[in-house]
């Protein structure tokens, strides 16, 4: 837990560089074009979470990793004691989390320096006894919301090699694989960044 005296610091960047680069509504699969921009030191910078978060002008870089086994997507729902209590409720098919000034490797200008910062994240949340490959498949955004206005999603796709996943924070209820039909039921009650990539499983999982 961090220290009352030291707000978290995440990771943004400015939202005329997103429009910039073509600002968009819903996925964006030119990842190899944008997210290098997105990481580049020039670009980015770390400020404090709570005043982002009401802050239209910036954008947090927010990586949103499906987690997928053979045919099956991992689904769960988010409980009382999730970070963002604006999706408190809702059911998510996205492990996501913010780039912290902890990340030091984000400093080191690299592509291998942020998946690791992926990795950190998905490895807080979750306690993934499995091998996996790692895609970074599309850009994500939903300016139809508060939430959706100051975030900025990455979506990857750990595909696994077993599905030998248990939840490894309080936040994660109900953790299970599920198939193409039994996430049709629950696609209504997703947070909209999982109805977005529900709604292009398909070429999601083709570019992974």
């Amino acid at each position: 837990m961090l220290s009352a005296m030291k707000e978290e610091m995440i990771l943004v960047v400015r939202r005329e560089l997103f429009d910039r680069l073509g600002a968009f509504q819903g996925l964006n699969f030119e990842v190899e074009r944008t997210l290098p921009a997105l990481l580049d030191r020039a670009n980015n910078f770390f400020t404090p979470r709570g005043p982002a978060e009401t802050d239209p002008s910036l954008k947090q870089i927010i990586p949103y990793v499906l987690l997928v086994h053979g045919d099956r997507v991992l689904h769960y729902v988010r409980g009382k004691k999730a970070g963002e209590q604006r999706l408190v409720a809702k059911g998510s098919i996205g492990i996501g989390g913010h780039m912290n000034d902890h990340d030091e490797g984000l400093f080191a200008l690299d592509r291998a320096a942020y998946d690791a910062g992926v990795q950190r994240e998905v490895g807080e949340e979750l306690r993934l006894d499995a091998r996996y490959t790692n895609h970074a498949v599309a850009l994500l955004n939903d300016d139809s919301n508060d939430v959706g206005r100051v975030h900025l999603g990455v979506v990857h796709v750990f595909r696994l090699d077993s599905d030998d996943v248990a939840k490894g924070e309080a936040m994660i209820t109900d953790l299970q694989f599920l198939d193409r039909a039994q996430l049709a039921a629950r696609r209504d009650a997703m947070e909209t960044w999982s109805q977005i990539c529900f709604d292009q499983l398909d070429e999601i999982l083709r570019r992974a």
